[in-house]
């Protein structure tokens, strides 16, 4: 049985505090996105859905240690999942502070990808994200090797991608450390890799969306990010082209 494509959203936002209501725009967020979406059930130990008559209430408790407890609509017929960890300020970009990194991951269906530039928007204006990004599955592994090491020791990216300096050897959190198919920038980070240039970005803004907090959400490629296609392939090494401060490639 072929297994099935998923997509995957991460974004990164400054880390949690005590009593923090993120946590909960985050999921609500999500519901919002996906019409009929209920992310109202965490998971056991064995892997059984267990219900959440008071979701909202479960996780303020349940956000501990600057992270979120693993949320879920409880359907393994159409599993989205999402839950929070932390990033420690010695491995953050920067070094000065411990960062949110928020997982998330739907099917990578038709109606997920009708949906999916809003549900990055949500999950990161929700998290008040840095950056983000939502990659299918596929692309998400080639693009991984772009920051892993090797035995040998510096990382070996497939396809001709650029090599990708490791979070912590970044300037800063607003600095996005890579690219996806569907990328979340803040107005802050987008400002860090100067974004947009109506002169250069004619085709970026073409398929761009502003936020409501002045932030942008920048669309790769019409379908799915797949590196397989070399239309694609192309697409995504021209953006690290044009924006070399990404992965830290380029000193500001």
């Amino acid at each position: 049985m072929t297994a099935r494509k998923k997509l995957g959203i991460i974004v990164y936002a400054p880390a949690l505090v005590d009593e923090d209501v993120r946590t909960i725009a985050i999921v609500q967020g999500m519901e919002r996105a996906l019409p009929g979406l209920r992310m109202e059930w965490e998971v056991s130990e064995s892997g059984r859905p267990i219900a959440l008559p008071k979701r909202d209430t479960w996780l303020a408790e349940e956000t501990k240690d600057g992270e979120f407890p693993l949320v879920c609509n409880g359907d393994e017929r159409f599993p989205v999942t999402v839950y929070g960890l932390q990033t420690s300020s010695y491995h953050a970009p920067g070094g000065q502070q411990p960062l949110l990194d928020v997982h998330a991951k739907l099917p990578l269906d038709a109606v997920v990808i009708s949906v999916a530039t809003e549900m990055l928007e949500r999950i990161a204006e929700g998290a008040c994200a840095f950056w983000g990004h939502a990659t299918p599955g596929d692309a998400a592994v080639d693009i991984a090797y772009q920051t892993a090491p090797t035995l040998e020791g510096p990382p070996s990216p497939r396809r001709g991608l650029p090599a990708l300096k490791l979070f912590e050897h970044i300037p800063s959190p607003e600095i996005p450390a890579y690219l996806g198919w569907l990328n979340y920038w803040s107005a802050a980070s987008a400002r860090a890799i100067g974004f947009p240039d109506p002169a250069r970005d004619a085709d970026l803004l073409s398929r761009t969306r502003r936020t409501a907090s002045s932030g942008w959400v920048v669309q790769l490629t019409d379908a799915p990010l797949d590196l397989d296609n070399p239309a694609h392939l192309d697409a995504l090494k021209r953006a690290y082209e044009r924006f070399p401060e990404i992965g830290g490639r380029a000193a500001l």
